[in-house]
């Protein structure tokens, strides 16, 4: 059998007791056996500020996550939405990949994303807008099937996994999603 996929896992959500946490950790339990998903962590990244960059003094953070990244085969984003845009921590993260300039670690890698939100509208904004930004860097987005969790509270049971609903439905966007992970790599 062929080596898996390395997934790199954003996930926008601090908080402990993140749905979107958890939804990530669901994601890798029902990936296909082609993909291996690994959460990259974001929450200690300092704040980007280009001079750190161009004086070549980049924080050792920035330059595990950037190392991290470019090592990933494909990137998937689980966010929440925060004034209909990604959290701040999730955009942090995309700036310190993106730089220096021309050394972009996201550069053609395909993408996906799924927003978990406790909302009617499952973080459509955040998936959205994520979209826009990460087009602009070359990441091929894939566009369907779209994945919105709304009233993500009650998409998980008692022990935190995700219910047969909900499991149902990103089974088949993680068997989506390896088809384009393999489309983009093999073009």
């Amino acid at each position: 059998m062929a080596q898996s996929r390395d997934v790199a896992v954003l996930v926008g959500s601090l908080r402990k007791g993140s749905l979107n946490r958890m939804t990530a950790e669901g994601l890798a339990r029902l990936a296909p056996d082609s993909l291996a998903l690994r959460i990259v962590e974001i929450g200690r990244l300092p704040l980007y500020d280009q001079d750190l960059d161009d004086e070549g003094r980049p924080p050792s953070e920035w330059t595990d996550f950037r190392e991290r990244v470019k090592e990933a085969d494909a990137l998937l984003f689980v966010t929440p939405e925060y004034n209909r845009s990604v959290p701040g921590v999730l955009k942090n993260a995309i700036d310190v990949g993106s730089r220096p300039y021309g050394q972009s670690a996201w550069e053609g890698k395909p993408g996906g994303v799924v927003s978990v939100s406790p909302g009617a509208m499952g973080g459509f904004g955040a998936n959205h807008h994520l979209r826009q930004s990460m087009v602009f860097l070359n990441v091929p987005m894939m566009q369907m099937p779209e994945a919105y969790v709304a009233g993500a509270g009650d998409s998980f049971d008692e022990q935190g996994e995700l219910n047969a609903r909900t499991a149902g439905f990103l089974r088949k966007f993680m068997t989506a999603y390896a088809a384009w992970v393999e489309k983009i790599l093999a073009s």
